[in-house]
């Protein structure tokens, strides 16, 4: 069954406006889509981070370890 928008009328006046299954899924794959970026975009920043963190070490003189 697929369910379109419709509102939601409350006593105390309050409306909700609650989305299609269409556009649900639509927006539950955009934050899913946001969130696998993210995670990649801090883990590239990460690995970086490390790889200079290496770098400093070496010409320190205290290896990689």
């Amino acid at each position: 069954m697929i369910k379109e928008r419709y509102k939601e009328e409350y006593e105390e006046g309050s409306e909700l406006l609650w989305p299609s299954d269409k556009e649900d899924k639509m927006t539950r794959q955009f934050y899913k889509d946001l969130s696998h970026l993210s995670k990649n975009i801090n883990y590239s920043k990460k690995k970086k981070l490390n790889l200079l963190e290496h770098v400093v070490r070496i010409i320190k003189g205290k290896g990689w370890g």
